[in-house]
């Protein structure tokens, strides 16, 4: 009988990108490569485990911007455009290095992986991978919770608890859409919580939330568990805490397994090692240099030297890794079984996109590590949080800390000189939206002061998106994130005095409905 439970929680998210005015467009690659190397490798993996009745569980969060994405016909043509793109270039590859028999190898195994890609994407499941996660869920092997609806940071918008709601409620309608079912858990937007989101949250049928670390060791009174076993807010909305040690040796590229010396180099990538006109045909219509995702060299060390990619050494690597990690968490458990009067959790939460995009073996790491908890040892169970709240439906009310994830844990990533000026034009936007929804509460079904008072919340959402306040801080791709703030608020803005004035555009109206087309059955009462 096992001693302790453990929670892996993956976060599947992306910004809505989505540019049906150009023919290709370079940020739409996010979404194409997390298919290809996280999303699809995860579901290669989640069927071979059924298949061989060996039981797991997994927790993951699929944002509505994900789905939404994951579930539209363009991107879905664009994505089939795309994999056979590098399956033409893997096919040149494997006749260029014909002579160079480790590189070879690799190009043989990026041709089988771009394959294999095309298969399940569009044979297997036929263009929607959201079905895989569905059928994972409805077999129990698969907790899928939610997010807001476009991952907006939820602390930053307390001037306007409808616009919270909005977030929320959105969210949840969204998730029955596609899963069947309300969703039960919610991945706060960075782990952001401040205290009143809960109530909201309740209302909406959500049952508990992740919080970082210190949102719950700071909790009001202080926890008797720790992060350990979750606490209900006031509310009565559950609360599970991310255990640091376990999450920092699966996360840490300096110090976690990423960084091992034999695992597979993200930063070297035939788009910027191998002659211009060689690449150029399989580059976007800029002509400018970018990843193919084909890759010949392993991390090696921190010098600029690479030795070639093994792909057996690495998996050796990451099974060593998965052995590794259960061993720690064995520990763990064994310790705080032995001082605490229930069996205890811990809660392991990552972003999606870091197993297989950013570590290529993570997908294989997650495989093995169900394995060997499956086979190899009887101290911990895997379980979700759900589950666990069947088991131990008793906790300690606690009031969470304000809290978030990344930079010192209190908002300072999505708050600071690179991005603060974006709030005012938020906040007065949402209070817009909200003055709209009481003006108008009874705009005729598919008039156009209708569909332009939808439209009007759907940009208003966009806008919100915490990734665009990210990316400012990053310094990485600033230009996009800058315009995609200014270009939905200013969308906003005009349907705001077309719809006060009666003067809508149809045509501009009919334009912007195809661009920014996520939420086709958005309700704009949502803000009343």
């Amino acid at each position: 009988m096992e001693k302790g439970y453990l929670s892996l929680i993956l976060h599947a998210h992306l910004p809505f990108v989505r540019h049906p005015e150009y023919s290709e467009f370079l940020e739409e690659d996010w979404l194409f490569e997390a298919i290809t190397e996280t999303y699809i490798p995860l579901i290669n993996i989640f069927d071979r485990l059924i298949e061989e009745d060996i039981n797991f569980r997994i927790t993951m969060s699929l944002t509505p911007p994900l789905i939404s994405m994951l579930t539209d016909s363009l991107l879905q043509s664009r994505y089939i455009r795309y994999v056979e793109k590098w399956i033409q270039l893997a096919e040149k590859e494997i006749e260029r290095t014909k002579h160079q028999p480790d590189f070879n190898r690799l190009a043989q195994m990026y041709y089988k992986h771009f394959t294999d890609a095309r298969y399940v994407f569009a044979e297997k499941y036929h263009q929607n991978i959201i079905q895989a996660f569905r059928k994972f869920q409805d077999m129990g092997k698969l907790e899928a919770i939610t997010c807001a609806a476009t991952h907006g940071y939820l602390p930053l918008m307390n001037t306007n608890a409808n616009a919270m709601r909005a977030q929320i409620h959105v969210a949840v309608n969204h998730y029955e859409k596609h899963f069947g079912r309300k969703p039960r858990g919610i991945w706060l937007p960075e782990c952001a919580y401040e205290s009143g989101i809960d109530r909201i949250l309740k209302e909406a049928g959500i049952r508990f939330f992740v919080s970082e670390t210190h949102g719950i060791l700071f909790a009001s009174p202080r926890p008797k568990y720790g992060v350990y076993a979750p606490i209900y807010c006031p509310s009565g909305v559950a609360v599970f805490g991310r255990d640091m040690e376990s999450s920092k040796q699966v996360w840490s590229s300096k110090e976690g397994y990423p960084g091992d010396f034999f695992y597979r180099e993200f930063y070297r990538d035939i788009g910027f090692d191998l002659d211009y006109d060689y690449v150029k045909p399989y580059l976007h219509g800029d002509g400018k240099r970018s990843n193919t995702g084909i890759k010949y060299y392993r991390i090696t060390g921190k010098s600029d030297h690479k030795e070639p990619y093994l792909h057996g050494k690495a998996l050796d690597k990451a099974a060593e890794h998965a052995g590794n990690f259960m061993f720690n968490r064995e520990k763990q458990i064994e310790y705080l079984a032995s001082v605490m009067d229930r069996k205890p959790i811990i809660i392991a939460p990552y972003d999606a996109e870091l197993f297989g995009h950013w570590w290529f073996e993570g997908p294989n790491w997650v495989d093995f590590l169900f394995r060997k908890i499956a086979f190899d040892q009887k101290t911990i169970a895997l379980i979700t949080p759900m589950e666990y709240l069947e088991m131990y439906p008793v906790n300690q009310v606690s009031t969470p800390s304000l809290s978030s994830w990344g930079y010192k844990g209190y908002n300072e990533y999505w708050l600071n000189g690179s991005n603060d000026w974006i709030y005012r034009h938020l906040h007065k936007a949402a209070e817009r939206m909200v003055d709209l929804a009481k003006a108008y509460p009874h705009a005729d079904g598919n008039s156009l002061q209708n569909r332009a008072l939808n439209q009007a919340a759907r940009e208003l959402l966009l806008a919100q998106s915490s990734d665009w306040a990210f990316i400012m801080r990053t310094g990485t791709m600033v230009e996009y994130a800058v315009k995609r703030t200014k270009d939905h608020l200013s969308r906003f803005t005009k349907l705001y005095d077309d719809v006060r004035s009666n003067n809508v555009d149809a045509a501009w109206l009919a334009d912007i409905e195809n661009k920014d087309n996520i939420f086709p059955d958005i309700d704009y009462h949502i803000y009343q």
